[in-house]
């Protein structure tokens, strides 16, 4: 009698295991709190306003002035847009402001975290030295942003 509940116990320590293999093979990387964990695909459309102020301080990579530009992204809604416009002196972000087009609700609340939060990350920051890959929450707008800075620094170039 023994041997019979011993092979029971085998047997079910055996599927276990196989069975929680099986489950994390299939799990995904995501954070609790991330519920939109999707491959980013950013793309840009160029939309550039002429510099406010072309003076070079001799070093600058860019050209000092305010430039903007449109990066999109891939979200599980579909691809969203993110207006981008960039204060620049001396290669030194001075001021953003991001405008977020989203229309559906979890795109609304996720592109307005990332805009709540972007400025304490990238002023006061070298244009070439930011790479943003989360902001208050928000991971998927930030291939938009970072697509648009691209767009922004090629049209900056001194």
């Amino acid at each position: 009698m023994r041997t019979l509940t011993d092979s029971k116990t085998a047997i079910a320590l055996a599927a276990g295991l196989t069975l929680v293999g099986a489950l994390a093979g299939c799990s995904t990387t995501t954070s609790p709190t991330d519920d939109t964990a999707d491959t980013t695909t950013p793309d840009t459309t160029e939309e550039t306003t002429a510099p406010t102020d072309t003076t070079d301080s001799g070093d600058a990579t860019y050209k000092d002035g305010t430039y903007s530009a449109s990066g999109q992204y891939q979200s599980p809604n579909g691809t969203e847009t993110l207006d981008v416009t960039i204060t620049l002196q001396d290669d030194i972000i001075t001021a953003v402001e991001v405008v977020g087009e989203g229309t559906n609700p979890n795109t609304i609340r996720y592109q307005g975290e990332f805009i709540g939060g972007i400025s304490a990350i990238v002023v006061g920051k070298d244009i070439d030295e930011i790479s943003v890959s989360k902001v208050a929450g928000s991971s998927l707008a930030s291939g938009g942003f970072n697509a648009a800075v691209e767009t922004i620094k090629a049209d900056a170039a001194a």
